[in-house]
């Protein structure tokens, strides 16, 4: 039953940003085009560097705890 979940998940992956690629672009603006330039894409650089950074944070919480409970498993052995 995982097996059956993690294939599902791998191709839904795999296939959700292909549907992106379905629309269909926009016509040409009428008159030549002499106006100003069509929108600039977003810049991806703020959004990956705020997931890497929670990444980090969220690690280095879960290698803390971890720590923790280890070393308070420790005291308790010995006593």
């Amino acid at each position: 039953m995982k097996t059956l979940k993690l294939i599902l998940v791998l191709v839904a992956i795999m296939a959700l940003p292909l549907l992106s690629l379905c629309d269909v672009p926009p016509p040409p603006p009428v008159g030549g085009g002499g106006g100003t330039p069509g929108p600039v894409g977003a810049p991806i650089d703020g959004g990956v560097s705020i997931l890497l950074a929670m990444g980090i944070a969220y690690g280095g919480k879960k290698l803390y705890i971890m720590r923790k409970e280890k070393d308070k498993l420790e005291i308790e052995t010995e006593a």
